[in-house]
């Protein structure tokens, strides 16, 4: 019937001329859409700068321009020593700032939008619904037995979204706690500025200044006292996560339960916290000296142990791609030293300047990405594309590797000849053996 039609093409098919393409597969505008990077990017910041300027407006309208300044000024105090602790903590292998930018953008912004208007609500409704001689006690119930489940819902959140669409960068319990912790952070610079805005602008009122003030003694509390109190509680969420993210795939309903479980204990950290302040006499000071600071003590001790296992995990699986001859010997021993890399930083600097401790930095961290990519692969996660993903990350410890090995090697101790000077860098300086050519497709066995 058909026996005008040309026989079908023999495959495989030949490519076309310069790459052409006529025809393209059909795809729904929404779907096109969604898998631009660009456009899901710049929804996103769309959202939070949204959110931001709503919160500007609700918290201004609180304290007024005086007094929203004043908060500003003074909740902006501790954001940096918090952020620096958080960004110590990350030192063995650095989160890419985007996703800290996002973390603290949601907790300032969208998190604390979704909590004054939730909270608010709640609040109202409790003092609509209970017995007109207990309405003193709606904001206490509100604060105890709301704004914990509200507040560390919405920080969640961003933890939730992170461990979902950043899974490359959510390796573990340190991890967890990281971005748990900035998120957090962000979200208490905003609840800061509201209270510290609200303080002054009643002390305006009733002419109260100095220390004896309202905004005195809030800023004690809230800044100088507890300012680790909000990043405690979040890093809870973050714990749970964390330690989600390192179960293997086959443990489902682990990986499910222990996130709730770090959720359900950080709104419970919160809600004992914040009961705390209507308790009479000393009964705050307890709460804080019995219970918080031993928490906040073993929550930092976790995360320092955490810190070292993420430098044991360099010791551990680093050797593999030495024997391979990918490595030089003394590389997996520098590498899993926080002072050897900041020696082989220093190094590089002192022989080519600021670009080759760039190099060097570089160097650290492919190499660091790449014992956390074979731990992964040997937890069973992340295998689909482990191969390819190794041989990028080779293939950029290959082309930085004349000025970070030679770095290195002099961080390992190794790498100072008889003489007493420093290497020399160039392209055959660095001892690094039998090393195969590139296209080598072993993966380190």
């Amino acid at each position: 019937m058909h026996e005008s039609l040309p026989p079908y093409p023999q495959q495989p098919p030949q490519p076309l001329p310069g790459g052409v393409r006529h025809y393209r597969p059909r795809r729904a505008l929404w779907d096109t859409l969604w898998d631009n990077k660009a456009v899901r990017a710049g929804g996103l910041i769309l959202l939070l700068a949204l959110c931001g300027l709503i919160i500007l407006a609700l918290v201004r309208e609180q304290t007024g321009t005086e007094g929203f300044l004043v908060g500003l000024g003074l909740a902006v105090l501790p954001v940096p020593l918090l952020i620096a602790a958080f960004r110590w903590m990350d030192r063995v292998e650095p989160k890419p700032w985007r996703n800290l930018a996002f973390a603290f953008a949601w907790g300032s912004c969208a998190a604390t939008l979704v909590a004054i208007l939730a909270n608010g609500f709640a609040t109202k409704w409790l003092m609509n619904t209970i017995d007109v001689t207990d309405r003193a006690r709606a904001a206490g119930w509100g604060a105890t037995f709301v704004a914990p489940v509200v507040e560390e819902s919405a920080k969640a959140a961003a933890v939730l979204l992170l461990f979902t669409f950043r899974r490359r960068d959510f390796n573990g319990l340190l991890d967890g706690v990281v971005f748990a912790g900035i998120t957090a952070t962000g979200f208490a610079f905003t609840e800061n500025i509201l209270y510290l805005g609200n303080a002054f602008a009643s002390d305006q009122s009733f002419g109260h200044e100095g220390l004896p003030s309202t905004t005195a003694a809030t800023f004690f509390v809230r800044v100088l006292m507890s300012p680790f109190a909000h990043p405690l509680f979040t890093s809870m969420t973050g714990v749970g996560f964390g330690i989600a993210a390192s179960l293997a795939p086959r443990r489902r309903v682990l990986r499910a339960v222990v996130p709730v479980l770090g959720l359900l204990t950080a709104m419970t950290l919160h809600g004992i916290w914040n009961g705390s302040a209507s308790l009479p006499g000393l009964g705050f000071l307890a709460v804080y000296g019995l219970f918080m600071v031993p928490v906040f003590g073993v929550l930092t001790w976790l995360t320092i142990w955490s810190r070292q296992n993420e430098l044991r995990t360099l010791r551990t699986h680093l050797p593999a791609y030495q024997a391979a001859g990918w490595l030089t010997w003394p590389e997996p021993l520098a590498l899993s030293s926080m002072r050897a890399r900041g020696i082989a930083r220093d190094t590089a600097r002192r022989q080519g300047g600021a670009p080759a401790a760039r190099v060097v930095a570089e160097y650290i961290s492919f190499a660091t990405s790449l014992a956390f990519l074979r731990q992964r692969a040997y937890r069973g996660l992340g295998l689909e594309d482990f191969g390819v993903r190794e041989q990028e990350l080779l293939h950029h410890l290959w082309v930085r590797r004349a000025v970070a090995q030679p770095a290195l090697a002099v961080a390992a101790g190794v790498g100072v000849p008889a003489g007493g000077g420093p290497v020399a860098y160039g392209a055959g300086a660095a001892p690094w053996g039998n090393v195969p050519p590139w296209g080598w497709s072993g993966n380190g066995q």
